[in-house]
């Protein structure tokens, strides 16, 4: 039985989790601790991918520290693996380490482990208990790990949309002017949501009219990751002397395009070191990104492009910043155009609504599903 301290141990191990968010993909967050006698003794979590998982960093502290393990418990987020990857089976660490008894928060989804990482567990004499799939904790960690969880279940990535808009909806001026709708304190966690997803995807109009980078720049990490740069741009009309082009050699970038586009322009943007695939629908690009290893997307895209994620019900995320700003204009562009939903009935709905302010800025948060 899982009791009320059980639940303080797991989550203090999601705040430790929480840390490898933007270094691990597409792998889990991960957070462990090991505790005797009420105290923790050592602690780890999944650091970045192909590191040590969690289990393993906090058995190194231990070893390091001189620590024994022996007759402690263990809490893991969760289920520990079983299966040889970049790192080998945490299990054979817990068993070696003499744990006694394991709390998991919840079970690995990965057909290659699924409960056969705690069946192994109990066969070596370990107790093992799992939080209830009900319970608010377990409700937060499959919230923590949503983008692990339907990348490892489905042919899809995690996609996120985000925009910027002022308080009468608007994403610019009736001329164009968009920068800058936010504060500095906005478009500084923009860069922490860019970090965090494995891919950023934009259209072929922002490419056009802004020429962006689309990487990361945040002030404390200097060498955060940058995303993969995805343009949709059916038509391959992205200048050869973009900034997505001509930095492709360092940042990769893909560029999504109709089967029946340019192929020399194609084999031009190639010899630039730009990636392109060829592409039918929006289903068909977040399949081949899945494909790719690519677990995260987040949309910066104009109005256009997110009508097309939320009329073929592709988005699972939205960040909406709101700016207390009023430039009005029927001609001004609002953040979702296209054609639009006819029934609200069939509206794209969020649920799980969490709001946060950044200086003046007002940010709603919602998901649509968590798998």
């Amino acid at each position: 039985m899982i009791t009320e301290q059980d639940i303080i141990f797991l989550r203090h191990a999601m705040s430790l989790a929480e840390r490898g968010a933007g270094s691990v993909n597409p792998n889990p967050l991960v957070g462990a601790v090991v505790v005797r006698d009420g105290d923790i003794i050592a602690e780890g979590w999944h650091r970045k991918y192909g590191g040590l998982h969690a289990e393993r960093e906090a058995f190194a502290y231990a070893d390091s520290h001189a620590i024994q393990c022996q007759g402690a418990t263990m809490y893991v987020t969760l289920e520990p693996c079983c299966h040889h990857g970049h790192q080998p089976p945490c299990t054979e660490a817990v068993i070696s380490h003499g744990i006694s008894r394991v709390v998991v928060g919840m079970t690995d989804p990965n057909p290659l482990v699924a409960g056969k990482g705690i069946e192994i567990l109990r066969k070596a004499g370990i107790a093992v208990e799992v939080a209830g799939e009900e319970t608010p904790l377990a409700r937060e960690l499959r919230f923590q790990n949503r983008v692990f969880l339907k990348y490892i279940t489905s042919q899809h990535p995690w996609i996120t949309m985000k925009y910027a808009m002022t308080l009468d909806g608007k994403i610019c001026t009736t001329t164009g002017e968009s920068q800058w709708i936010t504060g500095e304190e906005a478009r500084r966690f923009v860069h922490i949501l860019r970090k965090r997803h494995t891919a950023i995807l934009c259209g072929i109009g922002t490419i056009l009219a802004d020429d962006p980078m689309l990487t990361t720049r945040i002030d404390d990490e200097p060498e955060a990751r940058n995303p993969i740069r995805i343009i949709l741009d059916r038509n391959l009309r992205t200048p050869l002397t973009a900034k997505v082009v001509t930095t492709a050699g360092k940042t990769p970038t893909v560029i999504v395009h109709a089967p029946d586009a340019d192929t020399l322009k194609a084999e031009r943007l190639h010899e630039a070191g730009v990636r392109t695939w060829s592409c039918h629908s929006l289903r068909d690009m977040a399949e081949k990104a899945h494909a790719e290893g690519i677990d995260s997307i987040l949309v910066e895209g104009g109005g256009t492009i997110n009508e097309a994620f939320v009329r073929e019900g592709l988005a699972d995320e939205l960040w909406a910043f709101i700016a207390p700003k009023i430039v009005g204009g029927s001609e001004a562009k609002t953040p979702v155009e296209g054609h639009g939903i006819a029934r609200l009935a069939d509206a794209m709905t969020l649920d799980d609504i969490r709001t946060e302010r950044f200086g003046n800025d007002v940010c709603i948060h919602g998901i649509t599903k968590v798998e």
